[in-house]
Protein backbone atom coordinates (compact mmCIF):
# COMPACT_ATOMS: atom_id res chain seq x y z
CA UNK A 1 0.00 0.00 0.00
CA UNK A 2 1.04 3.77 -1.03
CA UNK A 3 2.26 6.20 1.68
CA UNK A 4 -0.71 8.63 1.20
CA UNK A 5 0.05 12.42 1.45
CA UNK A 6 -2.20 15.34 2.48
CA UNK A 7 -0.67 18.66 1.78
CA UNK A 8 -1.63 21.73 3.59
CA UNK A 9 -0.08 24.89 2.83
CA UNK A 10 -0.97 28.25 1.84
CA UNK A 11 0.78 28.83 -1.43
CA UNK A 12 -0.39 26.73 -4.34
CA UNK A 13 2.78 26.82 -5.94
CA UNK A 14 4.31 25.02 -3.06
CA UNK A 15 2.01 22.46 -2.69
CA UNK A 16 1.92 21.86 -6.68
CA UNK A 17 5.55 21.69 -6.24
CA UNK A 18 5.34 18.97 -3.26
CA UNK A 19 2.51 16.87 -5.03
CA UNK A 20 4.89 17.12 -8.20
CA UNK A 21 7.64 14.85 -6.25
CA UNK A 22 5.68 13.26 -3.95
CA UNK A 23 3.47 11.68 -7.05
CA UNK A 24 6.39 11.09 -9.35
CA UNK A 25 7.57 7.91 -6.33
CA UNK A 26 4.96 4.64 -6.56
CA UNK A 27 4.90 3.93 -2.80
CA UNK A 28 3.70 7.64 -2.31
CA UNK A 29 0.28 9.53 -3.53
CA UNK A 30 -1.01 12.70 -2.67
CA UNK A 31 -4.51 12.14 -1.68
CA UNK A 32 -5.63 15.57 -0.74
CA UNK A 33 -4.48 19.40 -0.65
CA UNK A 34 -6.11 21.88 1.80
CA UNK A 35 -4.33 25.86 2.13
CA UNK A 36 -4.94 26.41 5.70
CA UNK A 37 -4.66 24.66 8.86
CA UNK A 38 -8.80 25.23 9.42
CA UNK A 39 -9.10 23.11 7.00
CA UNK A 40 -7.43 19.66 8.09
CA UNK A 41 -9.60 18.22 10.42
CA UNK A 42 -12.53 17.60 8.15
CA UNK A 43 -9.84 16.35 5.86
CA UNK A 44 -8.21 13.81 7.52
CA UNK A 45 -11.21 12.27 8.44
CA UNK A 46 -12.86 12.12 5.02
CA UNK A 47 -9.07 10.80 3.24
CA UNK A 48 -7.78 8.98 6.35
CA UNK A 49 -3.89 10.31 5.04
CA UNK A 50 -0.47 8.40 6.71
CA UNK A 51 1.30 11.67 6.74
CA UNK A 52 -0.30 15.57 6.40
CA UNK A 53 2.45 17.83 5.03
CA UNK A 54 1.64 20.87 6.92
CA UNK A 55 3.03 24.59 6.87
CA UNK A 56 3.36 26.18 10.12
CA UNK A 57 3.01 29.43 9.29
CA UNK A 58 -1.02 30.35 7.59
CA UNK A 59 -3.15 32.59 7.86
CA UNK A 60 -6.36 31.41 9.85
CA UNK A 61 -4.75 28.70 11.85
CA UNK A 62 -0.90 27.81 11.48
CA UNK A 63 0.48 24.57 11.50
CA UNK A 64 0.92 24.28 15.16
CA UNK A 65 -2.72 24.60 16.54
CA UNK A 66 -3.48 23.08 13.16
CA UNK A 67 -0.92 19.96 14.96
CA UNK A 68 -2.51 20.15 18.21
CA UNK A 69 -6.04 19.95 16.95
CA UNK A 70 -5.84 16.86 14.84
CA UNK A 71 -4.18 14.83 17.99
CA UNK A 72 -6.36 16.12 19.89
CA UNK A 73 -9.59 15.29 17.99
CA UNK A 74 -8.94 12.74 15.41
CA UNK A 75 -8.63 9.10 16.58
CA UNK A 76 -5.25 7.44 15.57
CA UNK A 77 -4.12 10.88 13.55
CA UNK A 78 -1.52 10.64 11.13
CA UNK A 79 1.61 11.60 11.43
CA UNK A 80 2.63 15.10 10.67
CA UNK A 81 5.51 16.16 8.78
CA UNK A 82 5.60 20.43 9.42
CA UNK A 83 6.94 22.16 6.12
CA UNK A 84 9.16 25.45 6.86
CA UNK A 85 11.05 28.21 5.18
CA UNK A 86 13.52 28.68 8.11
CA UNK A 87 15.68 25.47 9.83
CA UNK A 88 16.31 27.13 13.25
CA UNK A 89 12.33 28.79 13.25
CA UNK A 90 11.47 28.40 17.25
CA UNK A 91 7.84 27.89 15.48
CA UNK A 92 9.02 24.45 14.21
CA UNK A 93 10.32 23.54 17.77
CA UNK A 94 6.80 24.60 19.10
CA UNK A 95 5.15 22.47 16.30
CA UNK A 96 7.72 19.18 17.39
CA UNK A 97 6.86 20.04 21.04
CA UNK A 98 2.68 19.84 20.36
CA UNK A 99 2.90 16.71 18.39
CA UNK A 100 4.76 17.15 15.05
CA UNK A 101 6.49 14.06 14.24
CA UNK A 102 9.20 16.68 12.17
CA UNK A 103 9.75 19.14 9.87
CA UNK A 104 10.82 19.35 6.34
CA UNK A 105 12.60 22.86 4.72
CA UNK A 106 10.68 24.23 1.85
CA UNK A 107 14.32 24.50 -0.24
CA UNK A 108 14.72 20.53 0.21
CA UNK A 109 15.76 19.14 -2.56
CA UNK A 110 13.17 16.55 -4.13
CA UNK A 111 15.64 12.97 -2.89
CA UNK A 112 14.96 14.54 1.02
CA UNK A 113 11.35 15.46 0.42
CA UNK A 114 10.71 11.71 0.00
CA UNK A 115 13.25 10.62 2.32
CA UNK A 116 11.21 12.98 4.47
CA UNK A 117 7.89 11.78 4.05
CA UNK A 118 8.81 8.11 4.23
CA UNK A 119 11.07 8.30 7.68
CA UNK A 120 8.00 9.90 9.33
CA UNK A 121 5.53 7.35 8.07
CA UNK A 122 7.51 4.62 9.12
CA UNK A 123 8.64 6.43 12.30
CA UNK A 124 11.33 4.20 13.35
CA UNK A 125 14.29 6.75 13.25
CA UNK A 126 14.40 10.39 14.50
CA UNK A 127 14.33 12.67 11.25
CA UNK A 128 17.12 15.41 10.81
CA UNK A 129 18.28 14.75 14.82
CA UNK A 130 21.08 17.36 14.48
CA UNK A 131 18.42 20.13 14.02
CA UNK A 132 16.38 18.52 16.62
CA UNK A 133 19.42 18.45 18.93
CA UNK A 134 19.92 22.84 17.53
CA UNK A 135 16.14 23.11 18.10
CA UNK A 136 16.22 22.20 21.75
CA UNK A 137 19.53 23.83 22.88
CA UNK A 138 17.81 27.18 21.08
CA UNK A 139 14.36 27.22 22.23
CA UNK A 140 13.71 24.55 24.72
CA UNK A 141 11.86 25.53 27.99
CA UNK A 142 14.95 25.79 30.37
CA UNK A 143 14.02 28.54 33.09
CA UNK A 144 13.44 27.04 36.76
CA UNK A 145 9.61 26.01 35.75
CA UNK A 146 9.90 24.30 32.53
CA UNK A 147 13.53 22.21 33.53
CA UNK A 148 11.46 21.24 36.72
CA UNK A 149 8.04 19.85 35.05
CA UNK A 150 10.70 18.07 32.65
CA UNK A 151 12.68 16.31 35.10
CA UNK A 152 9.65 14.96 37.36
CA UNK A 153 7.86 13.54 34.22
CA UNK A 154 11.08 11.82 33.86
CA UNK A 155 11.96 10.91 37.27
CA UNK A 156 8.36 9.57 37.28
CA UNK A 157 8.71 7.11 34.39
CA UNK A 158 11.20 5.13 35.43
CA UNK A 159 13.13 4.00 32.54
CA UNK A 160 15.54 0.97 33.38
CA UNK A 161 19.10 1.58 32.61
CA UNK A 162 18.88 -0.32 28.73
CA UNK A 163 15.68 2.26 28.23
CA UNK A 164 17.90 5.12 29.31
CA UNK A 165 20.31 3.51 26.46
CA UNK A 166 18.03 3.08 24.22
CA UNK A 167 16.45 6.84 24.52
CA UNK A 168 19.80 8.13 24.37
CA UNK A 169 20.49 6.34 20.73
CA UNK A 170 17.05 7.57 19.88
CA UNK A 171 18.45 10.98 20.34
CA UNK A 172 21.18 10.42 17.91
CA UNK A 173 19.06 9.35 15.64
CA UNK A 174 19.23 5.76 15.06
CA UNK A 175 16.89 3.26 13.81
CA UNK A 176 15.94 0.42 15.50
CA UNK A 177 17.95 -1.82 13.17
CA UNK A 178 21.15 0.33 14.07
CA UNK A 179 20.58 0.31 17.80
CA UNK A 180 20.08 -3.15 17.80
CA UNK A 181 23.84 -3.45 16.10
CA UNK A 182 24.80 -1.25 18.89
CA UNK A 183 23.57 -2.87 21.68
CA UNK A 184 23.87 -6.48 19.85
CA UNK A 185 20.22 -6.98 20.37
CA UNK A 186 17.22 -8.09 18.25
CA UNK A 187 15.33 -5.84 16.67
CA UNK A 188 12.35 -6.78 17.97
CA UNK A 189 14.13 -6.44 21.17
CA UNK A 190 14.79 -2.94 20.56
CA UNK A 191 10.99 -2.38 19.11
CA UNK A 192 10.06 -3.34 22.80
CA UNK A 193 12.13 -0.80 24.97
CA UNK A 194 11.29 1.90 22.52
CA UNK A 195 7.45 1.56 23.35
CA UNK A 196 8.41 1.21 26.84
CA UNK A 197 10.24 4.60 26.92
CA UNK A 198 7.08 6.04 24.59
CA UNK A 199 4.73 4.39 27.28
CA UNK A 200 6.61 5.48 30.29
CA UNK A 201 7.65 8.99 29.17
CA UNK A 202 3.32 9.50 28.03
CA UNK A 203 4.80 10.42 24.31
CA UNK A 204 3.21 9.56 21.12
CA UNK A 205 6.52 8.76 19.27
CA UNK A 206 10.28 9.02 19.51
CA UNK A 207 10.37 12.73 18.11
CA UNK A 208 7.95 13.75 21.41
CA UNK A 209 10.45 11.23 23.96
CA UNK A 210 13.40 13.16 22.63
CA UNK A 211 12.56 16.70 22.79
CA UNK A 212 11.24 15.02 26.40
CA UNK A 213 14.89 13.78 27.32
CA UNK A 214 16.43 17.25 25.88
CA UNK A 215 14.23 19.47 27.78
CA UNK A 216 14.37 17.27 31.61
CA UNK A 217 18.44 16.91 31.19
CA UNK A 218 18.39 13.75 30.35
CA UNK A 219 20.54 14.20 27.02
CA UNK A 220 22.62 17.35 26.74
CA UNK A 221 20.81 19.12 23.69
CA UNK A 222 24.18 21.10 22.85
Amino acid sequence: MPVTVLLVDDEPLVRAGLRAVLEAQPDIEVVGEAADGAAVIPLVRQLRPDVVAMDVRMPLLDGIEATRAVLRTVDSPPKILVVTTFENDEYVYEALRAGADGFLLKRARPAEIVHAVRLVAEGESLLFPASVRQLAARYGDHGDGGDRAARAVMERAGLTEREGEVLRLMARGLSNAEIAGRLVVGTETVKSHVSAVLAKLGARDRTQAVIAAYESGFVAPG
